[in-house]
This record gives structure tokens, sequence and C-alpha cells, in this order.
């Protein structure tokens, strides 16, 4: 259960990596209430994947979930707002993913 609360938490920092950039620098209402309700959202999933006496080991959630949210933001990038998708970033995306994979793999909880 740990492991689905430490996904949700990343998936929720794409969203509120997204939603920053729709804030513009805060000035526009929707998205900064957007941003704060994702950000909170995935506070609470990054906080209820490590507690307890099964959660993930901190260093270990911190990394997947800042990857999780890295690799979405980036994608979301690339797919809407017409960042370039080089060979480079997408082989560097692969690596952030590969070893996000990894760290759930060689995870004792």
């Amino acid at each position: 259960m740990n492991w689905i609360f430490l996904l949700l938490a990343g998936v929720f920092e794409t969203g509120f990596a997204v939603m920053l950039k729709k804030t513009e620098e805060f000035t526009r209402l929707w998205p900064t209430v957007a941003f704060a309700v994702l950000a909170i959202a995935s506070f609470l999933c990054l906080n209820k994947s490590i507690s307890g006496p099964a959660g993930i080991p901190v260093g270990t959630a911190y990394a997947v979930w800042t990857g999780i949210g890295a690799a979405g933001a980036m994608v979301f990038g690339m797919l809407h707002y017409g960042e370039p998708a080089t060979a480079a970033r997408i082989f560097f995306l692969s690596l952030l993913l590969v070893s996000v994979v990894g760290l759930k793999a060689v995870s004792t909880h």
C-alpha cells in the first residue's frame, strides 16, 4: 500500500509542477488553487508512504517521488508546451525511469 501512496504522490507532484507554470507567478487564482491542492495532496501521500513500520525508507521515497514528478513534468512539457524532445533528453529521462524502477526493485519494504 505504501508504494501506491508513493505513486500517487508522484502523480500529484507532476500535477503541481505543471500547474506552477499556469499560475503565472501566482497571479492567476484558479491555477494557484489547483497548484496548492495538488501540492498538499502530494505531500500527504508522500508522508503516508514513509509512515508506519512498513514505511518506505525516506531516501528511497524521496528519490522515487522526485523522479516520477520530474519525468511526468518533462513528458507533459514535451507533449503540451512544445518543449524539445531530443534524443538526449529522452535518453536521460529513460535513465531516470530505470533508476525509479531499480529503487523499487532493491527496496526491502
